[in-house]
Order: structure tokens, then sequence, then C-alpha cells
């Protein structure tokens, strides 16, 4: 999924990026929970009693660490400090679904003439994908 989040609030830290619980689910759809950070089924333990390196608290608020849980994630991320912009990739193991039942996820794409063109539109015909790129 293709976003672009503003965070108002973030923790001072030079190499990593703490939010609010409430920003993690609108950075990438992470639910805090008691049990930890969960999307659908994927949940990651974080111990919310005390101090780590995923989650801290300071002030009453509870901070969790991104890059951590992505790190966590085997998720890649590019930073630019200078002007404060994270930029995340997919979560592998939120991929594996379609890889296990074989399927590939929908996407769209103009055709020759720029029409949009599903590939639910081939449901049940088979489908050779050819991807090229000059570099």
């Amino acid at each position: 999924v293709d976003r672009n989040t503003a965070i108002e609030h973030t923790l001072a830290d030079p190499t990593d990026l703490w939010v609010v619980p409430e920003d993690l689910t609108r950075i990438n759809d992470f639910v805090l929970k008691p049990e930890g950070a969960c999307i659908d089924d994927l949940c990651v333990p974080i111990r919310q009693d005390r101090d780590s390196e995923i989650f801290v608290t300071r002030e009453e608020q509870g901070w969790i660490n991104v890059t951590e849980l992505a790190d966590r994630l085997k998720q890649r991320y590019v930073v630019d400090a200078d002007a404060r912009v994270w930029g995340f990739g997919e979560i592998p193991a939120t991929r594996s679904a379609f890889l296990k039942q074989a399927m590939a996820p929908d996407f769209k794409l103009p055709d020759r003439s720029g029409n949009p063109v599903s590939l639910a539109d081939f449901r049940g015909k088979k489908v050779m994908l050819l991807s090229w790129a000059s570099w």
C-alpha cells in the first residue's frame, strides 16, 4: 500500500523513528495490543511494562520504535535524516499468504492504449507477465 503519513510528534533520536501507538497504525496498519504490535494474524511481541529497544515510556506516553519493528519483520527502509523522511518497504511476512495460495495479488496497469487492465480480468486463464527495465 502506497501512503504518505505526516507524523506530528516523534521522540528525538538520531537513528530510529519513535512514534506513539496511534501513529504506528497510520504508518503500517499495526495496532499495539497487550501481546504486541499486530496486523491481522501477525503479532510481534512487545513488552510494555518496561523500556526496551522497541518500546519506551516517557512522561506517561508509550512510544514504539518503528525501525526496530521493521528490523524484526525484515522490512527494508531508507531514511533521509536531514529531511526527516523515512520510507518503508513491504513487510515480507504479509506477502506470504499469496505465495501459499499460488495466487498473485490483483493489480491494475494501463494497456498500450492507456486503458486500465486488472489482473483479475484474466482469472481462470493462463497469464504471462513480462517485466522489463532499461537499467
